[in-house]
């Protein structure tokens, strides 16, 4: 598990020839990006200049959403509702940010072919920054529906987090970065766009009405009667998750792995390692009673710190399926992220007598 503690990072000969079978596969059957998005994007690429390089577009786009989480700091450091709320443009402004950075990384693929400038570098750097902006929409959608320094915000962000990196283990096996009829990239956007314009529009505060106030119904079970509209569509975003991008993940790496003649449950176990550690490690640092990241409204800081390590983990998984190489089982970036569980829950495990 331990053997990227020790060995090069650089990479060796035979990963470097790799890198000359190099070929992007993707595909994406939304029905939305088909029949809509794509003319959308073909429009929107020719107002870039062919000197620009792909990867400006990608990282120009990024900088919209790290402009947002910053609106997100200074104007809703509490991520909550009321008068606790940020002004109604920054959630604007986050609709604004994220289809920016939607329509950004999508051209740049566009601008890559349209050059002739396709490379695995390109690949690397633009699903490095998709994996860095998860942390990014997850705090931008947590503010905007006033979910605040919570558990809810914790789980939403973990979601995230497992479901890009299922994704992202799928294309190591497959070779295909797959996208369903339904997607984040694509639907999950939209959706997203769509509550920041809304928590605009009426306030974050909308969001903390209840199911029954919204419904007008009396049928409903009394747990979803009085559960809060966000928590719902929290409870919405994991089921989907859970019973569709899960299940069709690791059906897609099952049918690579028997392809390959390799164990399917041993590998699953040892490549998901690094996730489960870092979600464990994670929630039990947060969610410790001595822990001050809630308690003292720091998890933006923490959710962007952690996010780090998390783009770290997803490109290390990227780079070693450009280079045919071996699935990477750790990351020296997860050793704070463990000591920090570790050391925050010790007064809990071993009170003081």
């Amino acid at each position: 598990m331990f053997e990227s503690l020790t060995r090069s990072e650089f990479l060796s000969k035979e990963e470097l020839n790799a890198l000359h079978l190099y070929k992007y596969g993707a595909e994406d059957h939304s029905l939305i990006s088909k029949h809509l998005l794509s003319h959308y994007w073909n429009w929107c690429v020719q107002f870039f200049p062919m000197s620009m390089a792909p990867n400006l577009i990608t990282l120009t786009g990024l900088f919209f959403m790290i402009i947002n989480v910053v609106f997100a700091i200074v104007f809703a450091p509490s991520m909550g509702i009321n008068e606790e709320a940020g002004p109604s443009w920054i959630y604007f402004s986050f609709a604004i940010g994220l289809w920016l950075y939607s329509t950004f990384d999508n051209v740049d693929g566009k601008q890559a072919r349209r050059t002739g400038t396709s490379s695995p570098l390109g690949e690397l750097f633009d699903h490095g920054c998709d994996a860095i902006n998860c942390s990014f929409a997850a705090v931008l959608q947590a503010t905007a529906v006033g979910l605040g320094h919570s558990k809810a915000s914790v789980i939403l962000y973990g979601i995230a987090m497992l479901g890009f990196y299922l994704s992202t283990a799928e294309e190591y096996h497959t070779g295909v970065l797959y996208l369903g009829y339904i997607n984040a990239p694509t639907e999950g956007v939209i959706l997203s766009c769509v509550i920041f314009t809304l928590s605009g529009i009426y306030g974050p505060g909308i969001w903390m009405k209840s199911m029954q106030d919204m419904l007008q119904v009396s049928w409903l079970p009394n747990v979803i009667a009085k559960m809060p509209i966000s928590h719902a569509v929290i409870w919405w975003v994991g089921s989907l998750f859970l019973f569709t991008h899960a299940p069709v993940c690791f059906y897609a790496m099952y049918k690579a792995c028997k392809a390959k003649n390799q164990p399917f449950i041993k590998t699953m176990i040892v490549q998901n390692i690094p996730i489960a550690t870092y979600i464990v490690s994670l929630y039990l640092w947060v969610m410790s009673p001595y822990s001050s990241i809630l308690s003292h409204q720091h998890f933006i800081l923490f959710a962007i710190t952690t996010g780090i390590v998390f783009g770290r983990m997803a490109t290390k998984v990227i780079l070693a399926h450009l280079t045919k190489s071996k699935f990477p089982k750790f990351t020296v970036l997860l050793i704070p992220l463990i000591a920090g569980a570790v050391l925050t829950n010790i007064p809990a495990v071993f009170p003081q007598v």
